[in-house]
């Protein structure tokens, strides 16, 4: 399922948002302000954000452009700005696409299910991270010349970590992406188990580790920037 986090303070709009894009696989998280925003970005792992300009605490460019510094997820502006100049910052900001008030929740709904259907087919499959080299298409990963051989749980849970770089991941969610065969129970040891044999194989020092940190009470996090 695709989280959606839905930043406009406009009440009316916003549950209007959430009923037009609703569907068996999304959910919602909505926010009315900047703080409330971070608070839940911090809190939720989201698929893609729909961001109102004009905010009652702040100028919502602020926000766009402090989320695509630790993400790849795609930002879809609201604004009443609708001017040339306007749509052209907000697009060299990082806005992935820019709709201007007032607009139909069905050409919204349209552009959503576009930049979904885009961040999907461009999850990334190689990356490069200091002495790391990540081919997950090829189950191929090395640190430095070294192979390391990973297991498929272990390569499920390096993926979803990398593809969400300092964003913390909840342990039921990853859970939920790593064991997908329908079993009605899994272990929540399991993954700790996961996380401690990855560590073994990636970090220097598994004891402290520099990369999969733990996030106490709520789960991991990839601490370092994938290129």
């Amino acid at each position: 399922m695709k989280k959606i986090i839905i930043v406009e303070d406009d009440k009316a709009l916003n549950n209007g948002i959430c009923m037009a894009l609703k569907s068996s696989e999304l959910s919602f998280v909505s926010c009315e302000t900047m703080k409330e925003a971070k608070e839940k970005l911090g809190q939720n792992v989201c698929d893609l954000m729909i961001l109102d300009v004009n905010l009652p605490d702040g100028n919502g460019m602020d926000l766009l452009k402090e989320v695509k510094k630790k993400s790849r997820m795609p930002v879809i502006l609201l604004t009443a700005n609708d001017m040339e100049t306007d749509i052209v910052v907000g697009l060299e900001s990082g806005a992935d696409d820019y709709v201007t008030k007032p607009f139909s929740l069905a050409v919204l709904r349209a552009r959503v299910n576009a930049r979904l259907r885009t961040k999907s087919e461009q999850t990334e499959t190689q990356m490069r991270l200091d002495n790391f080299s990540f081919d997950f298409s090829n189950m191929k990963f090395y640190k430095g010349s070294l192979e390391i051989e990973l297991s498929k749980t272990e390569q499920k849970l390096l993926k979803l970590l990398v593809n969400h770089p300092q964003i913390t991941m909840e342990r039921s969610r990853l859970i939920d992406r790593i064991w997908t065969d329908g079993a009605d129970y899994v272990d929540e040891n399991a993954l700790s188990v996961t996380v401690k044999r990855l560590r073994d194989k990636l970090e220097d020092n598994p004891a402290k580790p520099q990369y999969i940190k733990t996030v106490y009470g709520i789960g991991y996090v990839w601490a370092g920037v994938t290129k």
